[in-house]
C-alpha cells in the first residue's frame, strides 16, 4: 500500500502567503519592467526580495518554495529570466529561500546576518551550478557581474526586507511548512 502523510503542520493562513508571496515575486518584477525598462530586474533584483521575506518569516521550505516558483511562473507568463539563465536563477532564488530561513529560523541569526550570509554564500554556489551545467557562461564573470549590477538591489533588500518582515511579522505565526 501507499504511505500516507499527513498535511497537519500546513496550513491554509501558511499556503495562502506563500502563493502571495510567489506572486508578488512574479508581479513585482513585471511592474519594475514597465516603470524602469528591461534592465530593472537585474538592477533592483525585484523577485528575490519576497523569496527573502517568505523565508524568514515562514522558514525555509517556504523561502524554497516561493524560490523554486517564482521564475518559473515568470517564465511562463512573460518568457522572463531567459530560458538560458532560467535554471541558474531559479538555483539562485531556492537557495536564498533556503539559506536565509535557515539561518533566521533554525540559526536564530539576525535578519540583515541571514539575509546578507544567503545572499553570499548562494552566489557562491551558484558559480558551482554554473560550472556544473552545460551552459556556455563563464561562471566567475557572470556572478561577478551580476553583483555589481545589483548593488542597488541588494542595498535596497537590506533595507526594505526588515521593514517587510516588521510589518507582516503580526499576521503570520511561527508555523512553517
Amino acid at each position: 500500500m501507499f504511505a500516507t502523510h499527513t498535511l497537519k503542520n500546513i496550513n491554509v493562513k501558511t499556503i495562502a502567503f506563500v502563493a502571495a508571496f510567489t506572486a508578488l515575486s512574479v508581479v513585482t518584477p513585471m511592474l519594475l519592467h514597465v516603470v524602469a525598462g528591461p534592465a530593472a530586474g537585474r538592477l533592483f533584483l525585484p523577485m528575490h526580495l519576497f523569496v527573502f521575506v517568505a523565508a524568514l518569516l515562514l522558514g525555509w521550505r517556504a523561502g524554497l518554495a516561493v524560490g523554486l516558483l517564482a521564475p518559473l511562473i515568470s517564465y511562463s507568463l512573460t518568457g522572463m529570466p531567459l530560458i538560458i539563465i532560467l535554471p541558474l536563477i531559479i538555483t539562485e532564488t531556492a537557495l536564498y529561500g533556503i539559506l536565509a530561513g535557515y539561518f533566521y529560523k533554525t540559526r536564530k541569526w539576525n535578519i540583515i546576518l541571514s539575509v546578507a550570509s544567503a545572499m553570499v554564500l548562494g552566489r557562491i554556489m551558484l558559480l558551482t551550478t554554473i560550472a556544473i551545467l552545460p551552459i556556455k557562461i563563464s561562471a566567475i564573470a557572470y556572478v561577478l557581474s551580476a553583483a555589481y549590477a545589483g548593488v542597488i538591489g541588494i542595498a535596497i533588500q537590506l533595507i526594505l526586507i526588515p521593514l517587510i518582515y516588521k510589518s507582516l511579522k503580526k499576521y503570520i505565526s511561527d508555523e512553517k511548512i
